[in-house]
């Protein structure tokens, strides 16, 4: 870390726990920590920016800077090497392999109840999911890897269906008999703009693919060290995700154009509209426990479906891929809004 936190009262550590702020707010001078995403800023990245504007994380003791990642960054890298102290995770199978390579690293929250990966079709074409079985299926090598493994196990897709993906939806919009994959905050909006059609959207998680996404991950060694930290870092992120979604964000957003100049007002509002309209913040366990909620059930769920796919092997326990221990405490219920 770049900074390291004083001595603390009693009553200032469980101030930080709870994630409390005012005259609670510690006199030492802030941690300083840093987060490192996985992608360039976007409203998928909207919560943790509201909490670094509206003073979230100050309020209980951190000083946090956002490292974007993007096409020429591995923040994932970073976060064991120390460079960063929390990362923004993909989904479940980064933690998996996590284990699998003796990485001391945990996922502490899950900020997205469903992965917004979606497949698109011309509207009309497909009536079905498994009528997709029928078409050319444009999908990235990651893709491919991952949750094709699983609809091939799971519903009979076969292999040759697939051709290369290169992020260009392009070849999708010229045939009508091909769906292309995406993420549902993002890539039905470029069609639309592009192809001048709206297209018919399969969300896998709606369909059995049931990983959490964009977790929050840390090293072990802070979860034992300074566990005020990481409770801090995880309360103070899921106040920004409510806030983000249902309160003022335009301080997070001109944060995130400042760090993506490439970013549009369009974007962001169709981003946000999707993750609402599709609960893939805000959805399930979340009603109940808040943002960022996790379970042993739907890892075990997740993790029986990728080692019957043979994503993942059979001998990883996946049990040490995560914690409890610093969600499921309702914090932000209060800052929801209708």
């Amino acid at each position: 870390m770049s900074g390291r936190m004083g001595l603390e009262t009693a009553s200032t550590l469980a101030a930080a726990l709870v994630g409390l702020a005012g005259a609670a707010a510690p006199a030492a001078a802030l941690e300083a920590v840093k987060f490192g995403t996985n992608w360039k800023a976007e409203a998928e990245h909207g919560g943790f920016y509201q909490a670094v504007a509206d003073g979230s994380y100050k309020a209980c003791g951190l000083d946090v800077t956002i490292v974007p990642g993007g096409p020429q960054a591995n923040n994932r890298i970073l976060l064991p090497a120390g460079k960063v102290d929390f990362y923004m995770g993909g989904n479940l199978l980064e933690g998996f392999s996590s284990v699998e390579q003796g990485i001391p690293t945990k996922v502490v929250a899950a900020i997205f109840q469903k992965e917004p990966q979606v497949l698109l079709a011309h509207p009309g074409e497909f009536k079905t999911f498994e009528a997709l079985k029928d078409a050319k299926l444009f999908l990235a090598n990651d893709g491919y890897n991952s949750y094709y493994q699983w609809m091939i196990a799971e519903f009979g897709f076969k292999p040759e269906q697939r051709r290369p993906y290169t992020f260009n939806p392009g070849p999708f919009i010229q045939d009508k008999r091909s769906a292309q994959q995406g993420y549902v905050t993002s890539e039905p909006h470029a069609v639309e703009k592009e192809g001048g059609f709206k297209p018919q959207v399969f969300v896998l998680a709606d369909l059995g693919f049931d990983t959490y996404a964009t977790t929050i991950e840390t090293r072990t060694d802070l979860i034992e060290k300074k566990p005020a930290v990481v409770q801090c870092f995880v309360d103070a992120s899921i106040k920004g995700w409510y806030v983000y979604l249902y309160g003022d964000n335009k301080a997070a957003n001109d944060l995130i154009k400042k760090d993506n100049p490439d970013m549009t007002d369009e974007q962001i509002a169709f981003s946000i509209q999707a993750m609402k309209e599709y609960g893939i913040v805000d959805s399930g366990d979340t009603l109940t426990k808040g943002i960022g909620a996790m379970t042993d059930a739907r890892f075990k769920s997740f993790f029986d479906k990728m080692v019957k796919a043979k994503v993942v092997a059979p001998t990883v326990d996946y049990t040490k891929a995560y914690t409890l221990a610093f969600v499921n405490k309702g914090v932000g219920l209060d800052l929801k809004k209708p």
